[in-house]
């Protein structure tokens, strides 16, 4: 039996010294468990999402050093894996700059192994993905284009490392995470691997982020893997938090061992730094080991769990340990209380209600009776005088202009964010500073979606860790925070109950059964197709679908809806225009300057979601279609 230790360790990105030190002590506790091999995720030396530090030679020449120390590491008898950068100081990139590697190192006995009749003595990534959060042609030469440039097939590159162990030899195939999806590219590198070379373990090292349902995903398309491939497959994952400036990530580890049927016979818990040993019959494919049970990563359950440790790491990496939140009385911030008061001591969330003249008994009654179950400091701060103040001041602004004076005034939809930018840029902002904290951004994924937030009001804050969730998701996660996590009705059902609104006009009066102009049954899952579809759609597919009578089926929506909602095709099209404009017109230049998203959906806005500020734009088949509709 080989002992393999699982190195599902936190990666703080940008930081070799600390990740290194972290690895040392986890391959000493390996060797004292008797492990004959621990395994270290992607880049686990200087972490995956740097921008673009990979630009600094000197944090290169500070990656060697830290890779040399684990090198010396292994003289103590264990054999250690690991990703990490390497460099050829005598080769450049495409662009110019020196030539760098995402690369699969293996050491053993102070030496690195796999440099016998092979370019480097270490292992090269083949597929660089360039979609999504990912950037890695910008700064990575690929074991593609090295075979290009040596002049030879790529499958001469991909050769598996020979590994000595007390239990005899072993060929390891050596792949990093996106080789191992290798499904829509033409080249397949574990099958090259295993086509050219016997193998005895593929071993996949992965940086790879938490995305809802994609655990089981990965489940699935490495155990088929290991049963085409015949071998055991190895996974192993990091966990912690990275980010690429607009973008939260966490990362969910779901380190995981497949025999060479295919069955999962070990894993990591989900974002959690772990070290398990496990006892691996590589002569019989790891069919010794009883199958086990991977839990389903797709529920409400794993939203609260990404959510929660997400925003756990986000704070702790900034160094913030008090936050201030607009308690409005809504769903939105609601569940924002609850959460950061479940992750940080109550006595260090500061809870504020900001009512003006909209604002309803009922909301600002709500809020109150959750401050006082959360057990948090609440303060109540009318801002209706300051509203007013605004208002006359720009009334009485004068504008001299060619002799002539000229007069501004605010209309009621001005003075709808006039009182939002008075709550955020002054009002928490100030509270904020005063309490030593930050204050946050509760918008959802539909606001965002559309721009129904204000520019320097609600849309502000240090995190927006809400804003990947549509609006039902927001609806579920605060019931799954009253059953399953408080475990009492911390979030009154009156908020639940209460029609969505911003209340800031007497268009919004909730006790009048007035609120949002989004219809969230239904506006969520069209939103839902304009941003997260991998074939993203257009009002073109819509029209398409709403011809055919397929519109909910493809959207997700429930059966019949957008005939209740809309009596024909001309109330249909002036509403999808009218989100369509919005979602790429206004809202994209809110939402680049909106405070980063933590990520949770398969497609969330920020770095993931690159968009230009080009304005809207019409097909000429949808342009057809409606004058088809329209008669």
């Amino acid at each position: 039996m080989l002992k393999i230790a699982l190195g599902q360790m936190e990666i703080i990105p940008g930081r070799p010294d600390v990740n290194t030190a972290a690895m040392l002590q986890m391959m000493n506790a390996a060797r004292q468990q008797g492990a004959d091999m621990i395994i270290f995720p992607e880049m686990s030396v200087p972490g995956y999402l740097l921008g673009d530090t990979w630009e600094q030679s000197a944090f290169l020449r500070d990656c060697e050093y830290y890779v040399q120390q684990l090198i010396n590491g292994t003289s103590s008898g264990i054999i250690a894996m690991f990703g990490s950068v390497a460099v050829d100081w005598n080769k450049r990139n495409n662009d110019g700059r020196v030539r760098k590697y995402n690369a699969f190192f293996t050491a053993q006995s102070g030496k690195l192994l796999g440099g016998e009749n092979y370019p480097y003595p270490f292992r090269i990534k083949t597929l660089l993905p360039n979609y999504r959060e990912f950037d890695d042609d910008r700064h990575f030469y690929s074991t593609q284009k090295l075979a290009v440039e040596l002049g030879i097939p790529v499958a001469e590159l991909l050769r598996p490392i020979q590994v000595r162990t007390v239990h005899g030899p072993l060929s390891v195939g050596c792949i990093l995470c996106e080789d191992g999806w290798y499904d829509d590219y033409a080249v397949k590198p574990a099958e090259l691997l295993a086509a050219n070379h016997p193998l005895d373990l593929l071993v996949n090292i992965s940086s790879s982020p938490f995305t809802l349902g994609k655990n089981n995903k990965r489940n699935r398309l490495f155990s088929r893997q290991a049963r085409k491939l015949g071998v055991p497959v190895l996974y192993v994952n990091n966990v912690g938090i990275q980010n690429n400036g607009k973008t939260v990530y966490t990362f969910d580890g779901c380190s995981t061992v497949y025999n060479r049927a295919g069955a999962v016979i070990a894993y990591c818990p989900a974002f959690t730094a772990s070290m398990p040993v496990i006892d691996l019959d590589t002569a019989g494919g790891g069919m010794s080991r009883p199958a086990v049970a991977v839990p389903d990563d797709s529920g409400i359950d794993t939203v609260c769990q990404a959510v929660r440790y997400g925003t756990v790491a986000f704070l702790r990496s900034i160094g913030l340990e008090r936050v201030v939140i607009g308690l409005s009385g809504g769903i939105d911030s609601s569940l924002a209380a609850a959460l950061y008061a479940h992750i940080l001591p109550p006595a260090q969330v500061l809870l504020v209600n900001m009512p003006s003249q909209h604002n309803s008994s009922t909301t600002k009654d709500l809020a109150a009776i959750l401050a006082s179950r959360l057990g948090c400091p609440y303060t109540v701060i009318p801002i209706q005088e300051a509203v007013d103040l605004t208002t006359r001041q720009i009334h009485q602004a004068e504008l001299k202009a060619t002799g002539q004076f000229q007069s501004l005034t605010l209309s009621p939809f001005m003075l709808e964010n006039v009182q939002a930018r008075d709550r955020s840029s002054r009002i928490l902002a100030a509270l904020a500073a005063a309490f030593g904290g930050g204050f946050t951004c509760n918008a959802n994924k539909s606001e965002l979606t559309v721009g129904y937030a204000t520019l320097y009001g609600d849309q502000s804050g240090c995190l927006a860790a809400l804003a990947d969730l549509w609006k039902h998701q927001v609806y579920a996660l605060a019931q799954y925070f009253n059953e399953e996590v408080y475990r009492d009705e911390i979030i009154p059902r009156g908020i639940f109950t209460l029609p969505p609104s911003a209340e800031l006009s007497p268009d919004h009066a909730v006790d009048e059964g007035k609120g949002d102009p989004i219809i969230y049954p239904y506006h969520d899952y069209l939103f839902r197709a304009f941003v997260e579809r991998w074939d993203r759609a257009t009002p073109e597919d819509l029209l398409t679908w709403y011809l055919a009578g397929t519109l909910e089926t493809e959207i997700g929506c429930q059966s019949g809806l957008s005939q209740r909602l809309f009596p024909g095709p001309a109330e249909f099209i002036t509403d999808l225009e009218r989100w369509w404009k919005l979602y790429t017109g206004m809202a994209v230049a809110k939402r680049i300057q909106a405070p980063p998203v933590l990520a949770v959906s398969r497609r969330v806005f920020g770095f993931d979601h690159r968009e230009a500020q080009n304005g809207s734009y019409f097909t000429a088949k949808y342009l057809e279609l409606k004058k088809q509709l329209l008669g």
